[in-house]
């Protein structure tokens, strides 16, 4: 394949090294789901079919693999499917060699059953161990070394996984139907495994076997052929020496079975086991010959035998199909092609003859998933294996018996019986999750129900997906983290940034910083076709005022007189780094439009000899990526400097407002908080001017003039035409008018103590801020406190709309419009006059956020929301966020306009703002916390040696009333090559701009059709790096490409969460709250936001934290405590079996029972550890924009229902499907496009 051939994959993650200048990339295009266009790039030569019997993926490609590595880099397999890859190493363990695809559960996949087992599946020698993934790189796996001049990604490997066969696992004994998603075993597993793949390990079987099986490897087998002799010793499937997976791909780990035997009916992906029809198992075996020793690699850890089926080779027949080998046990090793040589050859490991279905060598084989949870079980007892291959591992998928299929006790390879968690990355074998000591007994498969029998030994269900041998986020961000060692200079063109879970120094030497711009591809394809193939979405993350850690450099502040800043005259860029000087220094030639413009005589300077002005370095605008210009009155509103901005606090009197605590708790806050009202220069006063309005169903403004004795009331009644009684001592100096403002703010809650007004209005209090701003001429922020539905007589009156009954109906998205259109018009005239609103909401029931958002989102303000607000457990959460709301440096009376060379435009933009036109983002108010997410598409094609560039400019009011223009710029690389689109994504930023795409769809569309919406592209945009770029394997196997393969799960997140998956506790407010908020958050706040942070609290004694563990409750030890963050919400899990010396240090209790769940701060105890978690706790709110309230969660204690919602890996209680279940299903539909 070319593709792969293509260039070497840069970084394991797919991202170039620091050094590597990628060859352009640019952001993708979001073209949306097309069909594929076939593509006839370089891949154009694999064929989804079936390969030709005696085809081997590894052979076949030799010689292409290096190149093929370098896609594999990209790309990680995930044997999911049944084909696997022959075994190399000789009949796969027996057990194992049924993949366990769950869904090929049917029989009918396997050849007919399991295999009898006569011939022992052979059992991957311990040695191989666990060789992670067996690659399924084309021929070229071999060793890492490989040509490639990347190696696979270990993620290949990983998603090799162990040739996770999710598709065609055997029928589930729910049978062929079988949905996908609910076992959690999937048929994934089996592919999946990537420690099993034993079977196939290849480990170096014995050669003989090999080769009998696999088609000579035809090119350069290079590591890969060593099916007939020994395989070097690198290769050895076991080595553990094999690179981590990345160098495998995965891909290889299943070999494109024969067609026949990969082909998992596509549907069978989705349910874990797929017919029984499906399965001509047989076939597969050529294919297994094709797999190559490389496997072995992948194999790393021989995987129980059972599982060796699975993945490396191709499943034995009836395995590779995935056939449901429901019986599998003898026919395991039967199934497995006709293994004829590979019993033999297998490995030592392995069994020539059919193991007794316990005798595999336990040890080596743990289950290839297991690492994780349990997996012995399944495998055992090759009949059972063959079932629990299947099953799901819900019902279906009881475990085997467990006897015999629990499996045997680890292989070498791995750890305790499991393979090592690999925690996602799919080659490398890592040891167990510190969190956890091996697989919890108990624990529920992902998701899917326990399987009943079995032992707790054997976790994990019969066959189930490993979750051990599928990506891990863990792996990925720990990966990055040691990689990203030096500071990330943007320099480079096309370099994508360390992830944002990464804490990383940044240089500013020509393109922003990505705290300010992040990008979903630094490889732009070149043109709209390419980029409507691929459907990878073209976009960036755009933070305009993002705040910068103390040791980097906030944007210089240029200033080019009273000619304003130097701009192209056709396109109106401003100055920056990608304008060429030319004609001696005398015009410029624009980089967006290609335009010449005249240099002003003051703003000129020579060439050096290099064609670049001598003062280069000394201009930020030449040499920076992101700066500011101090602009002219040319570019304020009326041609006028604008007056200092001015904040009205708004607080609602009304009886639940009073009674809650909420008044008297804002006006004590206040008198200490106007100190700390935002100002440029520490040591100077804030220019800012405040005003006081507190409202029920009436208005009352307060004078609080300087001059004043006592600060006096003026009541407005007729709110239907509401007015400013007052202009003169409305709006103050905090300074002049201290003693008057204090009187007022110690008056009001006594005023109102014995209020019985229940009913309130809200448009007219919206409307009296924005006159009051209008009558100063001045842009500014309401502050308005407000708590309950606005059913008073008034504009903006509401009535209760909340009706369950809609959920899931054509109706639903009714419910997240608002309800009347009178605050989209007021939301309007507050952008025109720079009136920005903050909502803070108390609620005790339903109050119309959608509706009640409308303004504060227009106008680029937030929204906060407290519901049951009581103050001892709320009032630190409410207080910290008003502090910093109050305190935040922010911009007002803001234009936001994205520039793009020829070639690709803006045109979609989601955030808080509103927009009169197709260009500009207008936004009353622009705070630090607020990002935007900018679609491009294609209007012309692009070309490699000139990239892609494009050009944020903000236009804002700074806090002390000064007009300025922040721009900051970005380059990157265009790609005329599939492959190199791949190699250069980031999935974090693709996933935020999913999640924005699908929170606004359900405006629009149905809930289930926007999920649907996301699982197709997603689908697409794997399927065609499937179909391009990877190295030709077998169906069976998931490839994932190297730096999305975390896509699958994260996308999950998504279609998982409450805005798009409710469960019955979820108000509509909580959707509508949830829906707005997400929509202005950046790249980092989304990825902790879906993918909750969890860390085990072991020992606290270094400064650096502890390891993380994946959102599962398979992870949870009830010896342990658990820290878990979701940038909303911070849990602290207590297990009930937690070491007294632990809860003394924690609690001062030593008894678990004596714990107070309901405690909202840790007891500040005079020891290290104690010290050392709240310091944890106070860095974690420190790093995100609101204020994260502490929640005890005791095990088996009630609240942990609300903890078990963001152990995203798992099962929802709404019915959204476990990470293993929605890998498989996946596969599935992506068989599903590729067939």
């Amino acid at each position: 394949m070319n593709v792969n051939q293509h260039t070497p994959m840069a970084s394991p993650y797919g991202q170039p090294q620091p050094g590597y200048n990628p060859p352009g990339y640019a952001p993708l295009d979001a073209g949306y789901p097309v069909p594929y266009a076939p593509y006839n790039g370089p891949a154009s030569a694999y064929q989804p079919g079936a390969q030709p019997q005696d085809y081997s993926p590894f052979t076949s490609f030799p010689s292409k693999a290096v190149a093929a590595t370098p896609v594999s880099d990209l790309s990680s397999p995930l044997d999911l499917g049944p084909a696997r890859g022959p075994p190399t190493s000789g009949a796969p363990p027996v057990s194992a060699p049924q993949q366990y695809n769950q869904y090929s559960h049917s029989q009918g996949d396997m050849p007919n059953g399991p295999q009898p087992m006569t011939q022992a599946p052979n059992r991957t020698p311990v040695s191989q161990p666990y060789s992670q993934g067996a690659v399924n790189m084309t021929g070229s796996q071999s060793s890492y070394p490989q040509h490639h001049g990347s190696q696979p990604t270990m993620h290949q490997v990983t998603n090799q996984m162990t040739g996770m066969q999710i598709n065609s696992g055997p029928p589930t004994p729910a049978g062929p139907g079988y949905v996908p998603p609910h076992s959690s075993q999937l048929p994934l597993s089996t592919a999946y495994s990537a420690a099993p793949s034993p079977a196939y390990k290849q480990a170096p079987p014995p050669a003989s076997s090999a080769p009998t099986q696999l088609p000579t490897p035809r090119g350069p087998a290079t590591s890969q052929q060593y099916y007939g002799g020994p395989m070097p010793p690198s290769q050895q499937p076991f080595n553990s020496s094999v690179p981590p997976a990345s160098q495998q791909p995965f891909t290889s780990s299943a070999q494109p079975p024969p067609s026949s035997q990969q082909n998992f009916p596509p549907s069978s992906f989705s349910g874990p086991v797929p017919p029984p029809s499906q399965g001509p198992a047989p076939p597969v075996s050529p294919p297994q010959q094709s797999f190559p020793p490389t496997q072995p690699p992948f194999s790393s850890a021989p995987p129980p035998s059972s599982q060796p089926a699975f993945i490396s080779g191709p499943p034995p027949p009836g395995q590779g199909s995935y056939q449901p080998r429901a019986p599998p046990p003898s026919s395991q090793p039967g199934h497995f092609p006709p293994p004829g040589p590979p019993p033999t050859s297998a490995p030592p490991g392995q069994y020539p003859g059919p193991m007794p279905p316990q005798q595999q060598p336990p040890p080596s084989q743990p289950s290839p998933y297991h690492s994780g949870p349990s997996p012995p079980r399944v495998q055992m007892p090759p009949t059972s294996m063959a079932q629990s291959n299947h099953l799901p591992p819900g019902p279906q998928g009881q475990p085997c018996p467990p006897g015999p299929l629990q499996q045997p006790p680890s292989q070498p390879g791995m750890q305790g019986g499991y393979p090592p968690q690999q925690n996602g990355a799919f080659g490398q074998v890592r040891g167990p999750q510190p969190g956890y000591a091996g697989p919890y007994p108990g624990q529920p498969n992902y998701g899917a129900p326990p399987p009943a029998p079995a032992p707790a030994p054997a976790p994990a269900a019969q066959k189930r997906l490993d979750p051990d041998s599928i990506p891990s986020p863990i792996q990925v961000i720990e990966d990055d983290r040691a990689k990203s060692t030096e500071p990330f200079t943007t320099g480079v063109r096309g370099q994508a940034p360390p992830l944002v879970t990464t804490n990383f120094q940044v240089k500013d030497q020509g393109n922003a910083s990505p705290r300010f711009i992040r990008c979903t591809a630094y490889n732009m394809p070149c043109t709209a076709d390419m980029a409507k193939q691929s459907q990878v979405p073209l976009a960036a993350v755009i933070k305009p005022l993002a705040t910068l850690p103390p040791d980097e450099t906030p944007p210089y502040l240029v200033d080019h007189g009273e000619g304003g800043p130097i701009r192209c005259n056709r396109c109106k860029a401003y100055m920056c780094p990608y304008m060429q000087f030319i004609e001696g220094g005398r015009r410029f030639q624009c980089g967006f439009c290609s335009c010449v413009t005249e240099v002003p005589q003051h703003y000129f300077q020579h060439l050096d000899h290099t064609g670049k002005r001598v003062d280069c370095y000394d201009r930020p605008e030449l040499s920076l990526g992101s700066y500011e210009f101090l602009a002219t009155v040319d570019y304020c509103k009326n041609n006028k400097l604008p007056q200092p901005p001015a904040y009205i606090f708004l607080i609602d009197v009304s009886y639940n407002a009073v009674k809650s605590g909420m008044v008297n708790i804002v006006c004590q806050e206040l008198k200490t908080l106007l100190d700390y009202l935002p100002r440029e220069n520490p040591e100077t006063d804030s220019v800012v001017r405040v005003g006081f309005v507190t409202y029920n169903k009436v208005l009352h403004f307060y004078n609080v003039k300087a001059s004043l004795a006592q600060p006096q009331m003026l009541v407005v009644s007729d709110v239907s035409d509401m007015f400013v009684p007052l202009l003169d001592g409305f709006l103050v100096n905090v300074n002049e008018s201290r003693l008057v403002i204090e009187s007022l703010l110690d008056q009001i809650p006594e005023m109102f103590a014995d209020t019985r007004e229940t009913e309130t209005v809200f448009g007219p209090v919206i409307q009296a801020g924005l006159e009051a701003l209008k009558a100063a001429d001045c842009a500014g922020k309401l502050f308005v406190f407000h708590t309950s539905l606005p059913i008073a007589e008034a504009p903006g009156k509401l009535k209760n709309r909340e009706d369950k009954k809609l959920i899931g109906t054509d109706k639903e998205k009714s419910l997240f419009q608002p309800q009347a259109g009178f605050y989209n018009t007021l939301a309007k005239e507050c952008v025109a006059q720079g009136c920005c609103v903050d909502l803070f909401l108390f609620p005790n029931q339903f109050v119309d956020v959608a509706t009640l958002a409308v303004v504060p989102v227009s106008t680029g303000g937030s929204v906060y929301k407290y519901t049951y607000f009581q103050a001892p457990s709320d009032q630190e959460r409410f207080l910290n966020d008003l502090r910093r709301d109050v305190q935040k440096l922010v911009g007002f009376d803001a234009v936001m306009r994205v520039r793009t060379s020829t070639g690709i435009r803006a045109t979609d933009f989601y955030g808080s703002f509103f927009m009169s036109n197709t260009t500009d983002v207008e936004l009353a108010g622009l705070d630090c916390d607020k990002a935007f997410t900018v679609e491009f598409k294609h209007d012309d094609k692009l070309s490699e040696e000139t990239g892609a560039l494009m050009q944020c400019a903000v236009l804002y009011t700074s806090c002390s009333g000064q007009r300025r223009l922040r721009v900051h710029n970005m380059a990157v690389n265009c790609c005329s090559q599939l492959a190199d689109l791949y190699r250069n994504c980031e999935t974090d930023t693709i996933i935020n701009f999913f999640s924005k795409y699908a929170f606004r769809g359900v405006l629009t569309n149905q809930t289930k059709a926007v999920r649907d919406t996301l699982i197709n592209q997603c689908a697409q945009i794997l399927a065609c790096y499937r179909k391009n770029c990877a190295s030709p394997s077998s169906a069976g196997q998931l490839i994932l490409p190297e730096c999305m393969k975390l896509l699958p799960v994260y996308l999950n997140c998504v279609l998982k969460s409450d805005v798009l998956l409710p469960g019955a506790d979820v108000s509509l407010d909580d959707r509508a709250y949830l829906r707005q908020l997400i929509s202005g958050m950046d790249v980092s706040e989304t990825h902790v936001f879906f993918y909750p942070r969890l860390l085990p609290l072991i020992k606290l004694e270094s400064e650096s934290l502890p390891m993380a563990v994946r959102d599962s409750e398979e992870r949870l030890s009830k010896g342990g405590v658990y820290i878990l963050e979701t940038g909303l919400h911070l849990f602290l899990w207590v297990g009930a079996s937690v070491q007294q010396e632990l809860l003394l240090n924690i609690f001062g209790t030593p008894s678990f029972s004596q714990i107070d769940p309901s405690m909202v701060n840790l007891p500040e105890l005079d020891n290290p550890f104690s010290q050392r978690l709240r310091e944890i706790i106070e860095s974690f709110r420190a790093q995100r924009p609101r204020y994260m309230k502490l929640m005890v969660v005791k095990q088996e204690d009630k609240a942990e229902l609300i903890f078990r919602h963001f152990l995203v890996e798992d099962k929802s209680a709404s019915g959204g499907a476990s990470y293993v279940d929605f890998l498989c299903h996946m596969h599935k539909e992506i068989r599903q496009l590729l067939s």
